[in-house]
């Protein structure tokens, strides 16, 4: 998922999909400690996917308060 995707996206599905990505990244940590991944990248672009989530939604919020000031 690209960060150009993410604009387009309302806040409330960013916000499920981030708990989505989140606990897949968990499951995959989880899965990885019992018997190593094949390809281990998937941790890496869950990882990074959940990062993009969060910096969108973060914007978001910064810019609702400043919009409001």
């Amino acid at each position: 998922m690209k960060s150009k995707e993410l604009k387009d996206i309302p806040v409330t599905e960013l916000q499920e999909r981030l708990e989505t990505e989140f606990m897949r990244l968990v499951k995959l940590k989880i899965n990885h400690a019992v018997s190593p991944l094949e390809n281990t990248n998937i941790l890496k672009e869950t990882r990074r996917n959940v990062a993009r989530l969060n910096t969108e939604i973060r914007y978001r919020q910064l810019n609702s308060v400043s919009e409001v000031k």
